[in-house]
């Protein structure tokens, strides 16, 4: 079996060209990277993982954990896996995707795991993930802002939820709306905890009072009311409360088309009688939808992007300054779905 001292002897280059080659940890000129691919494959050459890890004292992969349920991952995850693995690529990592539930974590595999760092997804209060890879001392990053006792500095890449949903409430009460109803995401996320607080202040700041009726929250993921979530709370605010609202903001697209089937049960429209807002949702998709949904462009690609870079840089794999806790920016997509009361 040819050895990497083969190739490297045929191309004419070192050893370490012909690993800069595979692993893209650094810049090789194409004539370079052709010859040596070439090379290697006349030679039906490999490299060796195990045994470059063994020099390296590292695994060459990091490990992404995910929230699940019984359901397939949404468009924004999957743009979001597919930004964290090819950028992991480009510095020659791999990725392990994690599909343990944060709420089951019991023991410290995950910890265990031959990763060399981890990325967190959708953190939640006290987050069992987060306290496993501290104690077990695994460098990692969080997608969402942290909330663990005794946890400080820690890396995190975010959108910034306060200022998203200012914008949302700014743009549709210059509609003039001012009875909205909030299908926010699950209660223990600290995505939904920063975005209720920055919910009831705006109403405060626009001298509107709020009311309990106003904020619902995801259920539990493995709950069969996950799945109808959105229609269940608008249908009974609307429908058998006969409270007044005017306008609906939703977490993604999938809460967002229950609550429209719910509207339109109830013998109401959109956007005639209520306007509908998506947060996280397929901006391919919502254009498709009647009427076609306004939503937020959150970038779950430059998330993934950006949670790896910062991970990259706590491992000593990118050099240079790099903000511990990095924002992504977000705007409003606006189609038909709002409009003035």
């Amino acid at each position: 079996m040819a050895k990497i001292d083969d190739v490297a002897r045929m191309a004419g280059v070192s050893k370490g060209t012909v690993s800069n080659v595979f692993s893209q940890k650094r810049p090789t000129s194409k004539k370079v990277t052709e010859k040596v691919l070439r090379i290697s494959k006349e030679l039906n050459y490999v490299p060796n993982h195990i045994a470059r890890s063994l020099v390296t004292k590292k695994t060459m992969a990091i490990g992404l954990t995910i929230p699940h349920g019984n359901f397939f991952f949404s468009v924004f995850h999957n743009q979001f896996i597919n930004g964290v693995i090819l950028e992991a690529s480009r510095y020659g990592y791999r990725v392990l995707l994690d599909m343990i539930a944060a709420e089951e974590v019991k023991t410290p595999s995950l910890a265990s795991y031959p990763i060399d760092g981890a990325i967190v997804l959708g953190p939640t209060a006290e987050d069992k993930r987060i306290q496993l890879l501290h104690q077990n001392q695994l460098p990692f990053v969080t997608v969402g802002k942290i909330i663990n006792e005794g946890l400080q500095n820690v890396l995190t890449v975010n959108n910034d939820n306060e200022q998203i949903i200012r914008d949302i409430c700014d743009y549709l009460i210059g509609l003039g709306h001012r009875n909205i109803m909030f299908l926010n995401a699950g209660e223990r996320m600290t995505v939904s905890i920063e975005r209720t607080d920055a919910f009831i202040r705006t109403l405060e700041d626009h001298g509107i009072d709020y009311e309990n009726y106003m904020v619902h929250y995801k259920p539990d993921i493995h709950s069969e009311k996950y799945i109808t979530y959105g229609y269940d709370e608008t249908y009974h605010i609307l429908g058998t409360l006969e409270k007044r609202v005017t306008a609906i903001i939703a977490d993604d697209d999938r809460t967002a088309l229950s609550a429209l089937n719910a509207i339109k049960d109830i013998g109401m429209s959109v956007p005639e009688d209520i306007s509908l807002f998506v947060i996280c949702g397929d901006l391919s998709m919502m254009h498709q939808v009647t009427p076609p949904l306004s939503g937020m462009d959150l970038q779950p690609s430059e998330l993934g992007v950006q949670s790896v870079k910062l991970l990259m840089h706590k491992l000593g794999v990118l050099e240079g300054d790099y903000l511990d806790n990095w924002i992504v920016n977000s705007n409003i997509i606006e189609r038909s779905s709002c409009s003035a009361v």
